[in-house]
């Protein structure tokens, strides 16, 4: 299997890993050693304002046992002293990392945004093959992914974000733990009762009541953030489909309106929304418990716990008050530092479940590069796709094209069909016999069924089907696909655009907006059509499919469709699919068409056309002799 450029985010480890191992390595390493510089000077000047903080407390405590001459000086000086710190801290080390860190945010998100594009958009269109199986019901198992924009766009922002958090917050931590633990062993002093441990007495209490209390507060902590967990998956599912519905809405306004339909899709929003809001009135109760919990444990651990382990040492004469409320104020950021997992559980509990979202698109991403396995796992795809002589043409053999599930029954049957450079066939068959899917089946576009489809060797295609909205993107471009607008030049493309009666709009084909509206807006139905003649006349394929690619034409447009292609792709292959009965014809009623392929009853059958015998040969082409095949009852 090929690999992709998400190949490597599979796992949870992977995906965070992925873009320090990349090609921007140097790039993100950088910022990284520069957010870490700045998290560890943090943490240190953190020390520093804690004792700062014991000397300002002091100061003030022994404000009026002191000479007032002396006393006012001492109590500015330690105000001035801890503002400087706490400014040097939180304004530069902090403002500084900060803006390294949203750096690193950026440009990480970015490089995950090129690689599941570039994955989701290569040349095996895994994005085709992901959306083609439409999204499961609820209550139903699916192998496709939900919401893909959803994942791309919001999962990966927030998953990234989360992970500096998470990283930069566990940095500072360790750095943290590392200092403080430094200033308190330090500064230890030894506990009456506690003779066997000496003068690290003091801090033995210090990391005695740590050790016991926070581990105790994170497994509760921990109950709650995998709760939080569920139902944030629950919630970006619901909010995606959501999403996903206003923008259907935004595509399919006017069916909408010209149905008088706003009862029904206010119904499905409604009922889209219901399912947004029972989830979330269970996170507002989840979020509630763990806000009280994790408030309650804040004040006691800042009011009452900090100050119990420096206790004994203070009640027994062995430091001063000052060296009491400094210790205290060490012990404080040292729990804070070790509740880390306490703050953060909401965090984590988001990160986790964005995390799981990217890694099942770039799981299914992988999967899909073998597209018919990946359908083998929902339906039954044995189809072979193989090249053969220029002069064979395409040839087709035991055709049967089915609908998902294991035991489905082919919908169509199709035996033997070839078809040489030069002849056109015409696939005729009720609605619903699957006259659409045949040509999609031809181009590998089809999931379900088996057979072998033969294609020229070296050949160049192009699909042209009834659906014709436009990207947003400049005239020239929009006609050129899929070669890129500058491999083209202008003289070429509106060469064309005269041609197919698109010569107006010639001035402007290098602009992807038309006097400030996108094209798709400007352009009817019939020249979106002509944009897609145009590009067939540019590119000369050597076979074409056409899937009702002049519905939106009047007759004369869809005579001249016809026309300006026997003249200028004489040797082409072209299969049609059209609501018409019969073939077009041009002016002088002849056939463009030298086959019909009949589907009726779920088999294809081919016959000649019929024409008198003075125009056997209207258009100067190869005709067959005898019929391909002959017609199946």
């Amino acid at each position: 299997m090929q690999k992709t450029p998400v190949s490597s985010m599979r796992s949870f480890w992977g995906l965070l890993k992925a873009y320090w191992v990349s090609d921007s390595w140097k790039e993100a390493w950088a910022l990284t050693l520069a957010v870490a510089f700045l998290s560890a000077a943090a943490s240190k000047s953190g020390v520093w304002v804690a004792e700062a903080s014991g000397d300002f407390i002091s100061a003030i405590a022994s404000f009026h046992g002191a000479d007032v001459g002396t006393a006012l000086p001492a109590v500015v000086d330690a105000a001035l002293v801890l503002c400087g710190l706490a400014f040097l801290k939180l304004a530069v080390f902090l403002g500084l990392r900060h803006f390294f860190a949203s750096t690193l945010h950026q440009r990480w998100r970015k490089w995950m945004d090129q690689q599941f594009n570039s994955a989701l958009i290569g040349h095996n269109r895994a994005y085709y093959h992901l959306l083609v199986l439409g999204q499961s019901a609820d209550d139903a198992a699916s192998n496709v992914p939900d919401n893909i924009d959803q994942r791309i766009q919001d999962s990966i922002k927030v998953m990234t974000g989360n992970t500096l958090g998470m990283a930069m917050g566990l940095f500072s931590v360790v750095t943290s733990v590392y200092f403080v633990g430094e200033m308190l062993f330090s500064s230890s002093v030894a506990i009456d009762g506690l003779p066997y441990l000496g003068s690290y007495g003091s801090v033995a209490l210090i990391f005695a009541l740590a050790v016991t209390y926070v581990p105790l507060s994170t497994l509760i902590a921990a109950r709650i953030g995998k709760m939080i967990e569920t139902l944030n998956n629950a919630m970006q599912k619901y909010e995606g489909s959501y999403r996903a519905e206003l923008a259907m809405l935004v595509r399919r306004y006017l069916p909408i309106a010209a149905a008088r339909g706003e009862v029904v899709q206010l119904d499905i929003h409604r009922r889209q929304y219901r399912s947004i809001d029972k989830i979330w009135s269970k996170q507002n109760r989840v979020s509630a418990s763990y806000l009280a919990f994790n408030q309650f444990y804040t004040f006691v651990t800042q009011k009452i716990v900090a100050y119990l382990p420096n206790m004994p040492a203070y009640m027994q004469g062995a430091i001063s008050f000052r060296a009491y409320v400094t210790g205290s104020e060490l012990v404080s950021e040292l729990i804070n530092d070790c509740s880390w997992l306490i703050q953060v559980m909401p965090d984590i509990a988001n990160l986790k479940a964005n995390a799981n979202r990217v890694i099942e698109l770039a799981d299914a991403i992988e999967r899909v590069q073998d597209s018919q396995a990946f359908y083998r796992e929902t339906g039954i795809s044995e189809f072979i796709y193989d090249d053969q002589p220029t002069s064979q043409g395409l040839s087709v053999r035991g055709l049967e094209l089915m609908f998902a599930g294991h035991d489905a029954q082919p919908f169509l049957r199709l035996a033997r069909l070839d078809i040489k450079p030069g002849q056109w066939i015409f696939v005729r068959g009720p609605s619903g016999s699957g006259k659409s899917c045949f040509i999609k089946a031809l181009n590998g576009l089809w999931p379900y069924g088996r057979g072998r489809i033969s294609l020229p060797l070296g050949c160049k295609t192009l699909y042209a089907c009834q659906d014709t909205r436009l990207p947003q993107a400049s005239l020239k471009q929009l006609i050129c696909v899929p070669d890129d607008a500058d491999v083209r030049r202008d003289i070429e493309v509106a060469a064309v655009m005269s041609a197919v009666g698109l010569g107006d709009f010639i001035d402007n084909m290098g602009n992807p907006y038309y006097k400030g509206r996108r094209w798709d807006d400007v352009l009817s139905g019939g020249q979106k059509q002509k944009i897609v003649l145009a590009r067939i006349l540019l590119h000369m394929p050597d076979i074409l499919f056409l899937d009702e690619a002049t519905a939106a034409l009047d007759p004369d447009a869809r005579t001249l469709f016809h026309k300006l292609i026997r003249q200028r792709c004489r040797n082409a292959m072209v299969i049609s699919v059209m609501h018409d009965a019969n073939p077009p014809t041009d002016a002088f009623g002849r056939s463009f068409y030298n086959y019909i392929l009949n589907i009726e009853n779920g088999r294809a059958g081919l016959e000649p056309v019929i024409l008198p015998a003075a125009e056997r040969e209207p258009h100067g082409g190869p005709r067959p002799l005898v019929p391909i095949m002959r017609r199946q009852s």
